[in-house]
Order: structure tokens, then C-alpha cells, then sequence
């Protein structure tokens, strides 16, 4: 018990700038434990992590579903299913999950069946006929979507009571960094080409179902202290009430707007991805210089990120708005000046992208932490996710814009959604400064 104390307290110390003595939004016996929940909310995030990385819909299940002949259009179904799925329905999941107690349980829960899910991926990938498997495989990511919904509502109202205001970024920086160095070794390999296509994306979607399971066991360990609860009412009910918040909290109506704006830095890499894979000849290798780039982003900028954003939310989301609109102002002069084909021009941007990403990522769900408190975190969480989950709908259709008008012209689109999202940003408050 010695042993593990000490080792929790030194990586503690190690992350946490500020020797533990500042405990800030949380009850006195959440501070006591807060090293200790500190490490199991670092090492069940990192498993999350690797497992979004090892089963991400953009490579590893699109490859997959192309290798069971599944046509174009129950692929292109992938991604909305896998990030819509994950955020819509949230505004009435939040409502019964507000019910709990402790909401330690429920992200468990929510964690295990996504790795059952993954698991049964793979079932149908390597025992169901090939004309049934791509459909069970679009049934097995809705219910992980759904299961990752409850997740992600869940998860910042527990991290809210069980680590400090100014240590949470900290939290889910470091557990993308290290996420970020398990997925680079996965896209070495993908790149080297040492082990069979298909044998190595099997055993990637399967290593992923194991991780989320093993977060599950991690995350149920939290000292999370019993919260406050809402009875009575339906989930429906509960949901248009919920909506209200819009009207009441000005604050969060802005920090909507501009968390869909940044939704650019997410939508943009599948168009760079395609224009670079239209030059390289090899698409497949190309996704694999993606997914290197997407995670030394993460290695190196995942805890810088989340310190700063301790410090200082809206700063992170200005930044972020404007090196994203830099960055995809030169990938649309790359594509429009024809120099694709330069190894290495194309390969920067997106790992310039991928690191603003990562800051956005990290600040928007930092901000939203701090500015809710404990009453109305899930269902400011709840209900900015679910407008998300629209927004990335209706980001559909800048595959028509790009069919229409090419790659440059959505880039350049997305650039100024971003410089928008910066200015912005600007009018947030410094919820930090609480």
C-alpha cells in the first residue's frame, strides 16, 4: 500500500507544477485523494485514447469494410455513425445519468461495452459471411457510439469532483501524450508494412477492445464522493428543459458557436488526406503518414496543451482558432499552386493541424469543466455535445462543396471558420480566474 502511494504521489508530483497545495472546486476529501484519482484518470484515458486511435473509423474500419466488399456508401456511413452516434444522443442520456450518485459506474459501464463492441467487430469481421459482415460491423459502431455518448458525459462531471480546477488539463494532456506514443507505434507499423494488412488490423481493433475493458476496471476504482441528483422528470422532459440553458447562460450560447467553428480542425484532414493520397499514389500509405502525424501531435502538444489550458481555456481556444486558419491557408495554396506531390509540404500541414486540434480538443473540454459547476456540468456538457453532434452532421456536406468546387476551395472555407472561432473566443470569460 506503501509502494503504491509513493508511486501515485511522484507521478502526481511530476505532472502538478504547484507541490498539491492548490485544491480548488472540490470537497476536502476529494483533495485528499486527488493523487491517487489523478493517475487512474490518466491511465483509464490514455486506454481510451489508444483505442479511439486503433479502431478509428477514417482508417482502420474503412480499410476493413473495403476489404468485405462493402460499397462506398455503407462506408462513407462510418464516421457519422462513430462521431454523431457519440454526441447526439446525449442531451437525454444526461438527464438518467444525473440520477446517479456516482457517475464513476456508468462510465465503466459505457466503457465495457465499447470493447465488447470492438470485440464483436472483429467476430464479424473474421466468422460472419461477407455479405452480412459490413452491416453487423455498422451495428456493432452504433452501440459503441451510443455506449461512448454515456462515456463522455459522464466523464467531465467525475473528473469536476475528483481532480482540482487547475489540474485537470493537466489529467487529460498527459493521457494523450501517452496515447499519442501507443498509436505512433501502431502507425510505424502500418508505414513499414512488417506484418500482414489484415492480420495487423484485426489484431489493432482487438487490442483496442481489451484496452477499453481494462480502462473500465481502472475507472471504477476512483474515490469519486456521492454528488447531487435530479429525480422525477423524463428524459424528454428533462432535455427541453435543458435547452433553456441556451437562453440563460450567454456564456455557454458563445462557447458553443465557437467550439462549432473549430469543428474545422477536426472535419479538414480527410480532404488533406485525399489530396495528398491523389499524389502519392497510395492511400493506404498515405493514412498511415496520418495517423503518425495525428499522434506525434498528441505526443508532443497533449500535455503542453492541457497545462496551459489550467492556466487559461479561452487563450488556448484563441491560439488554436488562429494556427488552424494559418495552417489551412497554406494547405489550400499547397493544393491550388499543384506542389501535392512535394513529400513533405503536405505531411507538415496536417501535422500543424493535428496539433491545433489537439490544443482545441483539450481547451474546449477544460473550459466546459470550469465554467459549470457541480449541478450543471452534465447538462451544460450534454447539451453543447449534442448541438456538436448536428454541427458534424451538416459537416457532411462539405463533401459536396469539395465534389463542387474542389479541396482548396472547403480548406479555405475552413480556414475562416477558424479565424472566426478566434476572434470569438476573445468574448469568453477567464473561467479559470474563478
Amino acid at each position: 500500500m506503501a509502494v503504491t502511494e509513493t508511486l501515485e504521489t511522484i507521478i502526481y508530483r511530476l505532472a502538478i507544477d504547484d507541490d498539491g497545495r492548490s485544491c480548488k472546486d472540490i470537497p476536502d476529501s476529494a483533495c485528499n485523494e486527488e493523487p491517487g484519482n489523478f493517475q487512474r484518470h490518466v491511465l483509464a484515458l490514455s486506454l481510451t485514447k489508444i483505442s479511439d486511435g486503433l479502431i478509428d473509423p477514417k482508417l482502420i474500419l474503412s480499410w476493413l469494410m473495403t476489404q468485405l466488399g462493402a460499397g462506398s456508401g455503407l462506408v462513407g456511413l462510418l464516421v457519422p455513425i462513430r462521431e454523431a452516434g457519440a454526441l447526439l444522443p446525449q442531451l437525454f442520456t444526461a438527464a438518467w445519468l444525473r440520477r446517479l450518485p456516482q457517475r464513476k459506474w456508468a462510465w465503466s459501464l459505457g466503457a465495457i461495452i465499447q470493447g465488447l463492441m470492438a470485440i464483436a467487430i472483429v467476430a464479424a469481421a473474421l466468422f460472419a459471411p461477407k455479405t452480412m459482415a459490413p452491416a453487423l460491423i455498422l451495428i456493432a459502431l452504433t452501440t459503441l457510439s451510443l455506449a461512448r455518448s454515456v462515456c463522455s458525459v459522464c466523464y467531465k462531471d467525475v473528473l469536476g469532483k475528483t481532480v482540482s480546477k487547475s489540474h485537470r488539463g493537466a489529467a487529460t494532456g498527459l493521457a494523450s501524450s501517452i496515447a499519442g506514443g501507443g498509436t505512433m507505434a501502431f502507425a510505424a507499423l502500418l508505414i513499414l508494412g512488417w506484418v500482414d494488412r489484415y492480420t495487423q488490423f484485426i489484431g489493432a481493433i482487438t487490442l483496442a477492445g481489451i484496452a477499453w475493458l481494462l480502462s473500465a476496471a481502472i475507472f471504477a476504482t476512483l474515490s469519486e464522493d456521492k454528488g447531487a441528483t435530479s429525480g422525477g422528470g423524463s428524459a424528454i422532459k428533462d432535455a427541453v428543459s435543458n435547452l433553456s440553458y441556451l437562453k440563460t447562460d450567454p456564456q455557454l450560447r458563445l462557447f458553443i458557436v465557437v467550439r462549432a467553428l473549430l469543428t474545422a480542425t477536426a472535419l479538414a484532414p480527410p480532404f488533406i488526406v485525399a489530396s495528398a493520397g491523389k499524389s502519392s499514389g497510395s492511400l493506404l500509405e498515405t493514412l498511415g503518414f496520418f495517423v503518425l502525424a495525428s499522434a506525434t501531435a498528441s505526443l508532443v502538444s497533449g500535455f503542453v496543451w492541457g497545462r496551459l489550458s489550467d492556466r487559461s481555456s479561452r487563450k488556448v481556444l484563441i491560439a488554436t482558432g488562429i494556427v488552424a486558419a494559418g495552417i489551412l491557408s497554406l494547405t489550400a495554396l499547397v493544393i491550388v499552386s499543384g506542389r501535392t506531390e512535394n513529400l513533405h509540404l503536405l505531411p507538415f500541414c496536417l501535422f500543424i493541424l493535428m496539433l491545433a486540434y489537439e490544443g482545441v480538443r483539450l481547451g474546449r473540454s477544460t473550459h466546459l469543466v470550469d465554467m459549470a459547476d457541480a449541478d450543471t456540468r452534465a447538462a451544460y456538457t450534454a447539451l453543447s455535445n449534442t448541438v456538436i453532434g448536428i454541427v458534424l452532421l451538416a459537416g457532411s456536406g462539405f463533401g459536396l462543396i469539395a465534389h463542387l468546387l474542389g479541396p482548396a476551395t472547403t480548406i479555405a472555407t475552413m480556414a475562416t471558420m477558424s479565424a472566426a472561432a478566434a476572434g470569438l473566443a476573445l468574448k469568453l470569460d477567464e473561467v479559470q480566474a474563478d
